[in-house]
C-alpha cells in the first residue's frame, strides 16, 4: 500500500472506545471475541481484519426467470470509519451466478 494509507492501517490500536456506542466494527462484540480467541493475531497491529459481505439479487427483476447473482465483497476493517467503506477499499472477490437463490447453500461456494 502507499505510505499515505499505511499510516491508517494500525488505527484500530489507538481507537478511543466509547462505552455503549458502536462507531466502527472494531467496537462490536464479534471483534472483541475474535481478539480474545486469537491473541497472537492481535499482537501484531498490522494484521489485516477483513469483512465478508454478500447480498443476492435478481438481475432481471422479480417477474423474470428465477436467476440470482451474489457478489462477494471483502472490506478492510483496520481503517478508520471514514475510509473502510470507500470503494477503493472494497474488493469484489467473486460473483456467484445461479438459477436459484443461494441462501441455503452459499457456504459451499465460500
Amino acid at each position: 500500500m502507499s505510505s499515505r494509507i499505511a499510516e491508517h492501517i494500525t488505527w484500530h490500536q489507538s481507537h478511543d472506545v466509547v462505552d455503549g456506542v458502536m462507531m466502527h466494527p472494531f467496537d462490536g462484540e464479534a471483534w472483541k471475541h475474535f481478539n480474545s480467541v486469537h491473541p497472537h493475531f492481535l499482537a501484531e497491529s498490522r494484521n489485516v481484519h477483513l469483512g465478508l459481505c454478500t447480498n443476492g439479487f435478481n438481475p432481471f427483476g422479480s417477474f423474470a426467470a428465477p436467476y440470482s447473482c451474489w457478489p462477494v465483497i471483502l472490506t478492510v476493517y483496520n481503517l478508520p470509519s471514514g475510509m473502510c467503506m470507500r470503494l477503493e477499499f472494497m474488493f469484489l472477490s467473486m460473483v456467484i451466478p445461479g438459477l436459484s437463490s443461494l441462501v441455503q447453500n452459499i457456504d459451499v461456494y465460500l
